[in-house]
């Protein structure tokens, strides 16, 4: 394939929209609590607000990279966009938990449209040296743009209310969406014919995936033995079984097997999932941690994510591009060490614990996931081929959406429910938190410890192009 020599330019547009994605979902962080409080409806269920965009975004991610294939990535990239910003104009009208439910799915699938094709143009237009450094650039861009959404989105709501917020979201949306229309030029991937495309299979990856998300929360909110948590898990089984049934007969598989069936994939997911599904888990639990100790969450909430994503950002610069140098597997042990660095200090936390010893945990630990995630890209995605570059990116997107939901899933309740049980027995809140958080830091470290085992297996990339692909 011939080298595009004008593949930054190119970039212009899918950069944009990577900022868009990351800065307007930051604001979203804030949407949640002041939409319930504003209907007055439940606190939990802004758990539900952010279920519904996560069950989107990471189930039609698969989908809609397959659509990229067929119609190009400058029209997916516009479709999404357009998606998008339909979603968040929806959720400035919505008045009751179900409309805003509808509408955070809508923006989740504008997300999941963008999302795959950003990476698409990187793994195929970036020059083979290059393609660390994209991936860099592309994570660089999603988590500075992250930083300042959660404070701007709180100034507003507190200033104008959460409807003017989103108008604000639409509008910046709109921009965008004209930028893009401008800039993105002529289609450089040539559109395939749409022939046999899985509509069975798209519709079971679909119930499926978005299923998975929910088993968690039911469970927790709803009870492990309750018929809402088991009616949920059987649809899932049984979906599942029907969506490989699906797989093995369709001509093009929404999920590409030869793709996932690479041992670059199939490692690498499961070191993405011991790991990168940390980050939310921990600046839950350090503010929940903060909370029981000093009673000063609102003083944690507000630097806790520009710290974790402002390292997420510096690992991305510093450590992502050194992926293009030097054999991946060795930055990336590097990268998961720093990741362990910063879930071990988790183990010095007290009931007095400094305000600095929090920052250089969330900042060293996002400093981890940063590198991390730039180089499992760059992984997974070597020696992709053309036709396989949206349906590979969307199923690679898919994965690492679910990996965050993961962590949480697993290492909240850890935390909470050990919490609980020890102030149960007789323990003070302050010394039972200790204790929850130092069992949490153990439980980390060896998740991490584990996926360096896993990057070990890991097949060797560096300067080999289609080696990547066993």
């Amino acid at each position: 394939m011939a080298q595009n020599n004008h593949y930054k330019k190119g970039f212009v547009p899918y950069a944009l929209a990577a900022f868009l994605i990351g800065f307007v979902g930051g604001f979203s962080t804030v949407l949640g609590p002041a939409f319930v409080r504003d209907l007055d409806i439940a606190y939990n269920n802004t758990t539900w607000t952010a279920l519904a965009q996560a069950m989107s975004t990471a189930a039609c991610a698969p989908i809609l990279g397959k659509v990229g294939d067929v119609i190009g990535r400058r029209r997916t990239l516009l479709l999404g966009i357009a998606v998008f910003t339909l979603g968040n104009a929806l959720s400035a009208l919505a008045n009751s938990l179900v409309f805003m439910l509808v509408a955070r799915f809508v923006v989740g699938i504008g997300t999941a449209a963008m999302g795959p094709v950003i990476l698409a143009y990187i793994a195929m237009e970036f020059p083979p040296d290059k393609i660390a450094k994209g991936f860099s650039l592309y994570m660089l861009i999603s988590s500075a743009s992250v930083i300042f959404g959660p404070t701007l989105g709180g100034l507003m709501i507190s200033s104008y209310g959460w409807r003017a917020m989103l108008w604000v979201c639409v509008a910046i949306c709109a921009v965008t969406f004209g930028v893009c229309l401008i800039t993105a030029g002529k289609e450089i991937s040539p559109p395939q014919k749409l022939q046999s495309f899985d509509l069975l299979g798209a519709v079971l990856v679909l119930l499926f995936f978005s299923l998975v998300l929910c088993i968690p929360s039911f469970g927790q909110n709803f009870g492990w033995t309750s018929k809402a948590f088991l009616g949920v898990l059987i649809v899932a089984s049984v979906s599942l079984a029907g969506l490989i049934a699906a797989e093995k007969r369709a001509v093009r598989p929404i999920l590409p097997g030869r793709f996932m069936k690479r041992r670059a994939f199939i490692l690498s997911v499961i070191a993405l999932f011991l790991t990168q599904g940390l980050m939310q888990a921990n600046m839950t639990n350090t503010i929940v941690f903060v909370n029981y100790t000093q009673g000063a969450a609102s003083a944690v909430s507000g630097y806790a994510i520009s710290v974790m994503y402002l390292g997420m950002s510096l690992g991305a610069v510093l450590l992502g591009p050194l992926a293009d140098k030097f054999e991946p597997k060795r930055v990336l042990t590097g990268s998961l060490i720093l990741t362990g660095v910063g879930c071990g200090f988790l183990y010095l936390f007290s009931a007095t614990t400094s305000t600095l010893l929090l920052m250089a945990s969330l900042g060293i630990l996002g400093l981890g996931l940063g590198g991390n995630g730039t180089i499992f890209m760059k992984v997974v995605l070597s020696g992709i081929s053309q036709q396989d570059a949206g349906a590979g990116t969307g199923t690679y997107g898919l994965f690492r959406d679910l990996s965050a939901p993961f962590g949480v899933a697993v290492f909240v309740p850890l935390f909470t429910n050990q919490i609980t049980d020890l102030i149960a027995s007789g323990a003070t809140e302050a010394s039972a938190a200790v204790q929850a958080i130092h069992l949490l830091a153990v439980a980390e470290l060896l998740c991490v410890v584990t996926g360096i085992a896993v990057i070990f297996f890991l097949p060797k990339i560096h300067n080999k192009g289609a080696a990547a692909c066993d």
